[in-house]
């Protein structure tokens, strides 16, 4: 894995460990879920940069790792 040599978890691996997490508590599903949200509640921000397509994109990947 990524550890740094103090033990620490690099980011990747605490992203990685948080996705796993979440998709043991919420099923696969829910990225799905979110990834049709597509900005619409909150993330303004994200969707004016990336646009809807990012949500979707995520949401399609989220869930198969």
């Amino acid at each position: 894995m990524d550890q740094v040599p103090n033990g620490k978890m690099s980011r990747s691996e605490a992203g990685r460990k948080g996705g796993k997490t979440t998709k043991n508590r919420y099923g696969e599903e829910h990225f799905g879920r979110i990834g049709r949200l597509g900005g619409k509640k909150g993330g303004e921000t994200t969707k004016e940069r990336y646009g809807t397509e990012f949500y979707q994109k995520i949401g399609r990947i989220g869930g198969s790792k």
